[in-house]
């Protein structure tokens, strides 16, 4: 048992800790816990390429050379979210969508990337419901991966520690409807 809690946290060293999900785990922890536990495949992070897959099958004593091709086929090279500035309607949902907390702002204000947090995971993406945030391929990442897997770690205990009141559900509504009439604003002003 320590000696798999050791691998493990050994395997989750070598990750690069965008926290991204693209294993299809949640996070870096997670994809480690599963290789060390459920003999998951060593092969499935992109953000950490072929690097990552060499050191995990030195540490693992597994044999990488079948993989290499696959995994030059879907290595990413390192990236950095921007939000655009004037685009920006301050809805949050970039900001929980963040895994390690690389965004600051408030709702109704304009939110910038900290860029030597961001692990340009591309989380933040998807949930922009005025489509400003971009994602630009860099020469080298600036985040530190244990000051990443730090607050991946601190952001999961906040996010266990809130509990959901049911009697929230005014405040949901008038926060969608805010957020509705951002968008509509916005695509207002694209159109012009």
């Amino acid at each position: 048992m320590m000696a798999d809690l050791n691998l493990m946290q050994q395997v989750d060293a070598l990750l690069p800790q965008t926290q991204c999900g693209q294993c299809s785990y949640g996070g870096c922890l997670p994809y480690a816990e599963a290789i060390v536990s459920k003999n998951e495949k060593i092969n499935r992070c992109p953000p950490g390429g072929v690097k990552t897959l060499v050191a995990l099958g030195k540490l693992l004593a597994q044999d990488v050379s079948p993989l290499i091709a696959n995994m030059q086929a879907i290595e990413q090279p390192p990236q950095l979210a921007k939000i655009r500035a004037q685009e920006c309607i301050g809805c949050t949902k970039c900001i929980q969508a963040c895994p390690v907390d690389a965004i600051l702002g408030a709702a109704k204000q304009l939110h910038v990337v900290i860029n030597a947090e961001c692990t340009g995971c591309g989380l933040c993406v998807a949930p922009c419901p005025v489509d400003c945030i971009d994602l630009t391929v860099i020469a080298k990442s600036s985040y530190d991966p244990a000051q990443a897997r730090a607050r991946f770690k601190a952001r999961q205990a906040r996010k266990n520690k809130v509990q959901i009141d049911p009697k929230t559900s005014v405040t949901e509504c008038a926060e969608k409807s805010y957020v509705l009439a951002a968008v509509m604003r916005a695509k207002a002003k694209k159109n012009f």
